[in-house]
């Protein structure tokens, strides 16, 4: 376990869990990643077949690695690479050494696979521990409601063993039954709510229509993930909850939550995790490395995962990456808001659109509840787009919709329309919300 240490930093303390680590120098991150990085290619083209024949076919070696921009010779993993190696082609560890086995959906197909040896579930919840810490969780004073799923989702036990680890006192409530959440968050005294932040809403608004006041309560935190979210989502959890909402980021195919979190200080961006994961930014139609500041495809190379190494993979999320230390005295490299997914994005009428620019503009409308879905058909050769939404007040309202479509044409420049519907009839997520209806995939 990292030692946790008390900092004194501009006359307040600042508690970091392994603060030599996260305060490390750009030389020594560089250095660390180098040597990791180079026992990770040996790894991979040594024990997965993948790896072998893609590298292969692009030419190189783990011996073909002598800089760490030497990385942009190596071909990238996709996700159909995890599909194609279903269910254990692409582990690097025996069987006889995996102890845990989780699995995504697989909604859109074969489901992906991903496997943690012993020392991959210690290094897990160290990091998701860490992200904890970062957030502003704290040993000794916080207790962790944990409501992402259990279950072959990452995020549940993820989280679970993250609290442990910093030695905080965990409710494994899991997803769902949204009346016994509420019951338990007020009588057990949670301070730190963990959840998708779809959920942290359906959450604070049921309990405010059973007449039950979480925000003048303990809570104090919420380390929300698993699903893009805007800003103002979160003001809106951080108004109606009485909390600081911070956004923690993972996925399975890499680890799990805890390869990037926010710090409940500043709020301005991930600090990702660079002692165990590479990052990379690249233009998603080209694959060429984008520079820092530049919006691109985020890509990620594991650095210390035994059982399921993965080289340059490409995460599909859109965002920046800031290499200027935060002023919490963290050093590692920021990874900004996602502001969608590249298998998210629309486009309509020639316009891209993803789901978290309506969600930026409809959450705080005059008049609209922050609850939506995006209706996708097909009309000839034409896709169009429906937003459905409901009013504060729960009655459908032509008025409202006709001013929401007009305010999302000027922002966003897309012609839609607007549907305002009553009180429950968006559907409330326990989980990642969907937030897209393709109807297309229905149209003859």
């Amino acid at each position: 376990m990292a030692s946790a240490a008390l900092k004194t930093k501009g006359g307040r303390p600042d508690y970091m869990y392994a603060p030599d680590i996260e305060t490390m120098a750009r030389s020594g991150i560089e250095k660390l990643q180098f040597e990791r990085l180079a026992k990770t290619l040996e790894r991979a083209y040594a024990h997965v077949a993948h790896y072998r024949q893609a590298f292969d076919k692009a030419g190189v070696t783990p011996a073909s690695f002598r800089h760490l921009e030497d990385l942009t010779k190596f071909p990238f993993t996709t996700k159909d690479d995890l599909r194609k190696g279903y269910p254990y082609g692409m582990f690097a560890a025996p069987m006889k050494d995996i102890r845990r086995i989780h699995a995504s959906s697989g909604t859109t197909g074969k489901p992906t696979v991903v496997a943690y040896t012993a020392g991959d579930l210690d290094r897990w919840a160290d990091l998701m521990a860490r992200s904890f810490a970062t957030a502003g969780v704290r040993p000794g004073r916080d207790i962790v409601h944990n409501a992402y799923g259990y279950g072959l989702f990452t995020g549940g036990l993820g989280a679970h063993d993250g609290a442990t680890r910093l030695g905080c006192p965990v409710v494994p409530m899991s997803g769902g039954n949204t009346e016994k959440q509420i019951l338990l968050l007020k009588d057990f005294g949670a301070t730190v709510l963990c959840a998708t932040p779809s959920y942290a809403l359906n959450i604070v608004e049921l309990a405010e229509r059973e007449g039950v006041d979480l925000k003048g309560g303990p809570l104090r935190l919420g380390v929300f993930g698993a699903e893009p979210w805007s800003e103002e989502l979160r003001a809106e959890l951080d108004r109606r909850l009485g909390i600081t909402a911070v956004d923690v980021y993972g996925l399975s195919e890499i680890m799990g939550p805890g390869v990037a979190c926010e710090c409940g200080e500043n709020r301005a961006g991930l600090h990702g995790w660079e002692d165990h994961f590479l990052f990379e930014l690249i233009d998603p139609e080209t694959g060429e490395r984008k520079k820092p500041g530049e919006s691109g495809e985020l890509v990620i190379t594991t650095l210390t995962k035994e059982a399921l190494p993965m080289i340059r993979y490409r995460t599909r999320d859109i965002t920046r990456l800031d290499t200027e230390p935060c002023s919490c005295g963290r050093t590692h490299v920021r990874i900004r808001r996602i502001t969608g997914r590249n298998d998210d994005m629309l486009i309509i009428r020639g316009v891209n659109v993803y789901p978290s620019q309506i969600e930026a503009i409809l959450v705080g409308f005059p008049g609209l509840a922050p609850h939506y879905q995006l209706v996708v058909e097909r009309a000839g050769t034409m896709d169009t787009l429906r937003v459905e939404v409901e009013a504060v007040d729960g009655k459908p309202n032509e008025k409202l919709g006709a001013d929401a479509r007009h305010h999302i044409k000027s922002l966003i420049g897309v012609t839609c329309d607007v549907s305002v519907k009553a009180a429950g009839e968006i559907p409330r997520s326990q989980g990642k919300a969907v937030r897209v209806r393709d109807l297309r995939k229905k149209a003859p």
